[in-house]
């Protein structure tokens, strides 16, 4: 008697739903409600991921034309925390909550935008030339309600970006922008005010 294996194909959007499913079951995501998820997320550490509801994730090739990375990926580090607000919506990012990062509520980030929350090495040559004394400063970010991150930015460590802050494509964030300003450039710094402000 033959054996007959039966393969069972399922459609790409249903594997990537179950998937990222299992996931967040294995990482024990905190989430109001499941996000809308255009791909495959990858989490990686065991810190703690906390989201809101109707948060949108694109994560893979297909889901933004801008271009950039092909995914997005949340490392929460050992004992990371990573906030995300109430119908906030992220394009293939890399976020590193090493130790926090808070999102705020209708937050947008877009394509290709990495927020790091670490220098992941120490600053010290010395200290970096041994995996012992080797240890990064780690400071909070918090990126505060309305704002919108263009594509291919970095946020960097200890940054607030005030609410309805924009943040120009491309650009280098190494200090706080205060809430209701345009910031761009490398380093940020500010274009204009908005709501009519000069």
């Amino acid at each position: 008697m033959k054996l007959i294996i039966q393969i069972v194909y399922l459609p790409k959007t249903l594997l990537n739903e179950l998937l990222n499913r299992f996931l967040f079951f294995r990482k024990r995501v905190e989430c109001h409600s499941f996000p809308r998820i255009n791909g495959r997320v990858c989490i990686k550490g065991h810190g703690r991921l906390v989201l809101g509801e109707k948060v949108m994730f694109n994560s893979s090739m297909g889901s933004n034309p801008i271009g950039g990375d092909t995914k997005l990926i949340l490392d929460l580090g050992s004992n990371g925390i990573l906030e995300i607000g109430d119908n906030t919506g992220i394009s293939n990012a890399a976020i590193i909550a090493h130790k926090k990062v808070h999102i705020g509520k209708n937050v947008k980030i877009g394509g290709s935008v990495k927020i790091y929350d670490t220098d992941f090495h120490s600053l010290d040559p010395i200290k970096r030339a041994d995996t012992k004394t080797d240890v990064p400063t780690k400071k909070e970010v918090f990126i505060e309600d309305n704002a919108f991150i263009g594509a291919h930015s970095i946020i960097l460590k200890g940054v607030l970006i005030g609410e309805n802050a924009i943040i120009g494509a491309g650009s280098v964030v190494t200090k706080n922008v205060p809430k209701n300003e345009i910031w761009g450039g490398n380093p940020a710094k500010l274009i204009k005010k908005i709501n009519g402000s000069t």
